[in-house]
């Protein structure tokens, strides 16, 4: 969802950062030599430092080229790789600048830590920007990076023990953070995803404020086997909390997860539950236990045991159980409802029945509040009024004005809403049992008698 130009540009930035700190020390070679007897001579000195002086990147390189050929083992090598690529980011050339950080970083101890490490963090700077998905080597590339941002982590702290060194935990604190979210994305894209869970939160630890790795490791969750669907969510929601950029693209991303995990009668519900997550997700980065959003299979179970009775009387005690039952019934079919009409309201196009259900027949007969309203249509249903990808709309059922008040009714149909205060059921695709209507000329009604089937 973080598009790739989001990325790159991200990467950018941070890479010119470090090649301006790389720059500010082309006499380190010149330092080296005031504090100890020189390894070099003095013509691979000057040499040295007329690369580092050249401001033209071309320039430079021919001269960093000249150098190596002419003092191919020379001790001021890791100070010529570091002016390699530096000049060759300059020039956009980002794989020769990353093979020169491996080449400095190859040096292992026989380099500066300091320069070391420089080469590591800005290798993994490097890399978006000049990695291809689609390259023979690509696998390769990713274990280097990752196998890079994971020596970065364990050489940072180093930094602070380093003689004179101005290094402050806060600043190793954010390095590890960045190398630990690069070593994840690159997990990510070998598809290790719990390597790739593993260092995510090992940024986040570090910072709990960062929306792109956030992100990230929603994206990382759910992509495990199995996915770890609700810890997904809640990350993304930080994501989204945190203001990624995207973020209108993020939460679409996000309601479409939760959709496919829960599967819902209706889709609008999972709206309301994501913008619950979103709130409870801007004051905390790690989900509650708490926390939970029912499964398909859980909404499953509760439909299965459903008659509209026990829908009934699970929506009107309210709290979490009416939220669990509607995400379960909402949208589902019922055949062979019964119930005695107790108001009647008619337009030209269709017939709305005010109608009360119990499971005792006596309080049936004796009611005269309804608790579900059935909209029967005795004219063609307009288009406007079927939402988009419903199923086709049931026939008019014209005969259906002969029912009166205090009639005994029984039909099939799909809930579509519920009032809790008054508690009323809304019906659609009602098709009224045409026994239940009287005929033209006063002909008697089969009594309804049936109990109230499951869904």
């Amino acid at each position: 969802m973080i598009t790739r130009k989001c990325l790159n540009g991200m990467a950018i930035i941070l890479a010119a950062l470090m090649v301006v700190s790389l720059l500010s020390r082309p006499a380190a070679a010149q330092d080296a030599a005031a504090n100890q007897a020189p390894t070099y001579t003095l013509p691979e000195y000057n040499a040295e430092q007329a690369a580092a002086a050249e401001k033209d990147p071309a320039t430079k390189i021919k001269m960093l080229d000249a150098f190596v050929a002419q003092f191919p083992n020379s001790t001021l090598m890791e100070y010529v790789y570091q002016f390699y690529y530096a000049a060759y980011y300059q020039l956009k050339n980002y794989a020769k600048a990353i093979e020169y950080c491996d080449k400095l970083i190859a040096l292992g101890d026989k380099a500066e830590l300091t320069l070391r490490v420089q080469a590591l963090q800005a290798r993994v700077q490097l890399f978006p920007l000049g990695f291809d998905a689609k390259a023979a080597d690509a696998h390769d590339q990713l274990v280097k990076e990752r196998d890079a941002a994971l020596m970065g982590v364990k050489l940072f702290p180093d930094l602070t023990k380093q003689p004179n060194s101005k290094v402050t935990d806060d600043q190793v604190k954010a390095g590890i953070a960045y190398l630990e979210a690069a070593a994840g994305m690159a997990d990510t894209l070998l598809k290790d995803y719990p390597a790739a869970v593993q260092a995510y939160k090992a940024a986040l630890a570090i910072n709990q404020k960062d929306a792109v790795t956030s992100y990230r490791l929603g994206v990382a969750l759910l992509a495990e086997t199995p996915p770890q669907s609700l810890d997904g969510f809640w990350y993304l929601a930080r994501a989204i909390d945190l203001k990624i950029p995207d973020d209108s693209k993020v939460k679409d991303y996000l309601r479409s997860r939760i959709l496919a995990y829960e599967q819902p009668g209706c889709d609008s519900q999972v709206d309301a539950q994501l913008n619950e997550l979103l709130q409870l997700g801007a004051n905390s980065p790690d989900r509650p236990a708490t926390y939970t959003i029912p499964s398909h299979d859980d909404l499953a179970k509760i439909s299965q045991a459903s008659t509209i009775i026990t829908v009934i009387t699970d929506l009107s005690a309210g709290g979490d159980k009416a939220k669990m039952t509607w995400l379960a019934i909402c949208g589902a079919e019922f055949p062979e409802v019964v119930g005695k009409i107790v108001d009647v309201q008619k337009s030209d196009a269709y017939v709305d029945f005010m109608v009360f259900t119990s499971a005792n027949s006596d309080e049936m007969q004796a009611a005269t509040t309804a608790n579900m309203d059935v909209k029967v249509w005795i004219a063609a249903k307009p288009a406007s009024a079927t939402p988009a990808g419903a199923a086709a709309p049931v026939p008019p059922q014209p005969d259906v004005v002969r029912l009166e008040k205090d009639d005994p009714i029984r039909f099939s149909g799909t809930l579509v809403s519920y009032d809790p205060t008054p508690f009323l059921l809304h019906w659609d695709q009602v098709k009224v049992d045409p026994t239940t209507i009287p005929e033209k000329t006063g002909g008697t009604k089969r009594p309804v008698h049936k109990p109230a089937p499951k869904p």
